[in-house]
């Protein structure tokens, strides 16, 4: 009898043991398509591991894939697909940081399918700021949560007075997430990039100048994936319009 009990132990010990290296087998798998660039194929690998981690992979992924590979048309499509992938990922796990990160992202992206006024009605940009105040309160040395937060709050200070009032979006803020992002990560593209894109309206003095050198050592970065080379791309665009003085 305490063999056999043993021997039933020993079993579900095993078959844990293989759904755990399957499913560290499969998000390795959907990792590596992301950062080859096979965004969809990325989002359907991660999307059937069922775990938060890979929710979080799959909103990602068709995030990324509706804002630089899709039609205009298809976009929206994507985002809110990406959007219900992050919904999954906190709801399997509400302690997983990249899951509420990926989150917002998602529906920052698809805000910007909707247009700005029609995203504060709806209440997008209330849930974005809850989803990073999340990451944040999980990890406060999240620097891509604190970059994605210093854009929150240059589009809310952007938005107009009303927007200001209702979300307390505001300049201050901004540049306060984005230097953390910078310290924290201080060669990482997204960051240069996202930073060097507001810097001009978040500080009408030095902001241009400053946004440049960012630029300029984005530039020289190597991209490390897929996603970064596309990231890579727009901060060559965005140089090349801050030397014509676009």
């Amino acid at each position: 009898m305490i063999l056999s009990r043993f021997a039933r132990f020993a079993a579900v010990g095993a078959l844990v043991l293989l759904v755990v290296g399957a499913n560290a087998q499969s998000i390795d798998e959907a990792r590596t398509a992301f950062e080859e660039g096979r965004f969809l194929e990325a989002a359907d690998l991660a999307e059937a591991i069922g775990t938060s981690v890979g929710y979080a992979l799959a909103a990602q992924s068709l995030a990324v894939h509706g804002h630089y590979v899709a039609a205009s048309d298809d976009r929206k499509g994507f985002f809110e697909r990406a959007m219900k992938l992050g919904e999954e990922a906190v709801r399997a796990d509400s302690t997983n940081k990249e899951a509420y990160y990926q989150s917002a992202h998602a529906v920052g992206r698809y805000s910007l399918t909707v247009g700005r006024f029609t995203a504060l009605r709806r209440g997008l940009a209330g849930r974005v700021r809850g989803l990073l105040e999340n990451a944040l309160s999980i990890d406060p040395e999240f620097a891509e949560a604190h970059m994605a937060f210093g854009s929150w709050h240059a589009g809310i200070a952007r938005a107009g007075r009303v927007a200001r009032f209702l979300y307390k979006g505001n300049r201050e803020g901004a540049v306060f997430h984005y230097e953390r992002a910078l310290e924290l990560a201080p060669e990482s593209l997204i960051v240069l990039l996202e930073y060097a894109l507001n810097l001009p309206e978040l500080d009408r003095e030095g902001g241009r100048e400053r946004a440049g050198e960012l630029l300029s050592k984005a530039a020289g970065l190597p991209a490390r994936d897929a996603f970064e080379a596309l990231i890579h791309q727009d901060v060559l665009e965005a140089l090349a319009e801050h030397e014509i003085g676009g």
